[in-house]
């Protein structure tokens, strides 16, 4: 019997429970993985952290990641356990790897590389496949110990596939029978713990080699069909990205809306899709907000995910798209190492001969890369006026004079010049931010009001995704730290709603009824965070993905202890040795706490 009465107690911290109360200082004590008593807690413990002046909340809970292949290979899920994040969802937006024949490996590898950015290579060199259908890939996922616990949507497009083989990535309408089997495989998978089942409807969305993805045109036979699988369940969510046919014309918008609505009806489960506004149709986001309220008048518990920032890109030399890469005079370097290539760049002669160049079409057949990059370059100069240079500490709400374009022109120097040689910065590593949606009117108003909205949760981190553009599994912490603590261009949000935000609002609308939550008989997914010290720090680029395949990282200062399952995995932002992260099966992990 062991001499201590519990494995860890945490002492003096501010403790914000995840409900939205305001803070309090109490203790917590762990025994085997749970929150065994709260209050003045006597009894000794084999540990004891000291939490005096810090905060002490549940772990977060990220809804919208894509750790598919990565989970699979890797037990670290950088960058989400950097952020304090203990539970991350995959599968989301449709893309994922499961179920599959080993056939069409190559095909959702080319899938997630084109929708998702991440390196064909790392995917090849590093996925497992030691699975076939979904019960297979989460046996797989859970064989696997890492840092934190994960959870798994069943994703439509490797379904699609699966189920209809080649005929799936032509846009060809799903039989009667490929819609039985789907709602089969579907139901299949939720009864082996899947938490829900995604889709994805974007136009920006595109496979490596340029093509649709295989469910953007399902019809609503199709997603309805499939939905029902859900049917005599009390669990599993139906989440949706649509941008509801945008670059086609508005004119397509209800029709669309009404395939998504139809699609969460026939679920009967809570369903959540992308919010956020975009510059070519400004009040598009209202319009979906008003249509979000509708359907939960219509009982559907629909929910929007909402980012705490711009849904932004860097642009880098190093990373997957600069505003150069298609001038035919950077092309004839492109395959140079960095170094290389910036060294023929700092040439005056280079310089001179690029800037007087154009830059080729980017989007195209065989083309992953969208049509919108393309028409960011054409109005290079307006869209200039939305680049910036974060700074340390990373700044993501500038003021439109802190632009690059502005800069350019206090210099009068031309755009392009004030772009080549920001680049260029600090040996070719300095990033350029491009906010392409929540920022039009150039502040975060709009993303208050989102975020304020009473059907909003919070999502788009994307998690393991994008890696060549972005790093906004970062967004926790930016969301604690903005929007609590620093903003200076407008209202902030109070502290307890930011906690309920990235903890018990999540656990609530995902069914995980053992965690979310400091409460006696729950999970022991806890934070202990120096919120006066919490910063995220700068991006930047790391090649450590198989295959050397590089990515996007982002740190952050002032989590003092990250613990899952009562271990601390993360202790002054370095890795403990502690593996007790597992795979969550909806359904199955169902513990309610003592009332």
């Amino acid at each position: 019997m062991s001499a201590f009465e519990f494995d860890l107690k945490i002492t003096g911290g501010e403790v914000h429970d995840g409900t939205g109360a305001a803070g309090r200082v109490t203790d917590l004590a762990i025994r085997d993985g749970r929150i065994v008593a709260m209050g003045t807690v006597s009894g000794s413990a084999r540990e004891e952290i000291d939490a005096t002046g810090k905060i002490v909340t549940p772990g977060f809970i990220d809804i919208h990641t894509h750790y598919d292949g990565q989970a699979s290979w890797d037990d670290e899920l950088r960058p989400s356990i950097d952020h304090g994040v203990t539970t991350a969802v995959l599968g989301n937006c449709g893309v994922g790897f499961a179920p599959v024949r080993e056939a069409d490996h190559e095909r959702l590898i080319k899938l997630m590389e084109g929708v998702e950015d991440i390196p064909g290579t790392a995917l090849h060199e590093g996925l497992t496949w030691d699975w076939e259908s979904f019960p297979d890939y989460l046996d797989a996922l859970d064989r696997t110990p890492r840092t934190i616990d994960i959870a798994a949507m069943v994703p439509h497009d490797p379904l699609r596939v699966y189920v209809m083989g080649e005929r799936a990535v032509f846009s060809e309408p799903a039989t009667e029978h490929d819609i039985a089997e789907m709602r089969r495989l579907t139901r299949e998978a939720l009864e082996a713990g899947a938490i829900g089942f995604a889709t994805g409807r974007s136009d920006v969305h595109k496979t490596a080699d340029g093509d649709w993805t295989p469910s953007s045109e399902s019809t609503r036979e199709e997603l309805t069909g499939i939905a029902s699988a859900f049917q005599g369940l009390d669990f599993g969510v139906v989440q949706a990205v649509s941008d509801f046919n945008l670059e086609r014309g508005e004119e397509d918008f209800d029709e669309e809306w009404e395939i998504i609505a139809d699609y969460a009806k026939a679920s009967g489960r809570p369903f959540s899709f992308s919010l956020m506004q975009r510059d070519f149709a400004p009040d598009q986001w209202l319009k979906l907000i008003a249509r979000s309220e509708q359907l939960k008048q219509e009982g559907v518990d629909a929910r929007m995910q909402v980012a705490p920032r711009a849904i932004g890109v860097f642009l880098g030399f190093n990373c997957t798209f600069h505003p150069f890469m298609g001038y035919p005079a950077y092309k004839a370097i492109a395959h140079l190492p960095l170094a290389e290539r910036v060294e023929r760049m700092k040439d005056p002669a280079f310089k001179a001969e690029i800037l007087a160049q154009k830059t080729d079409k980017l989007s195209g057949p065989g083309s992953s890369v969208p049509p919108l990059a393309d028409l960011l370059m054409e109005h290079i100069e307006f869209v200039a006026e939305k680049f910036f240079q974060l700074g340390n500490p990373p700044d993501y709400e500038q003021a439109p004079e802190h632009s690059l374009a502005a800069r350019a022109r206090e210099k009068n120097l031309p755009l392009m010049e004030m772009i080549y040689d920001t680049l260029l910065e600090r040996d070719g590593h300095e990033l350029i931010y491009l906010p392409l949606y929540n920022y039009t009117e150039l502040n975060y108003d709009n993303v208050l009001a989102m975020m304020e909205h009473p059907q909003a949760l919070y999502g788009l981190s994307d998690g393991g995704a994008h890696v060549g553009t972005v790093c906004d599994a970062s967004m926790p912490t930016y969301l604690l730290t903005h929007w609590t603590r620093d903003r200076s261009r407008g209202r902030k949000l109070d502290l307890p709603r930011v906690v309920r935000m990235l903890t018990g609002a999540q656990a609530d609308y995902m069914g995980m009824r053992d965690r979310g939550y400091l409460r006696e008989g729950l999970k022991a997914d806890i934070n202990i965070i120096d919120l006066e010290r919490l910063q995220a720090e700068p991006p930047h680029m790391k090649a450590d993905l198989p295959a050397g395949g590089q990515r996007l990282l982002q740190g952050a200062r002032g989590y003092v202890a990250t613990l899952v399952s009562g271990e601390v995995v993360m202790r002054d932002g370095a890795l403990t040795d502690a593996r007790p992260g597992r795979l969550y099966r909806a359904g199955q992990d169902q513990v309610m706490a003592a009332e």
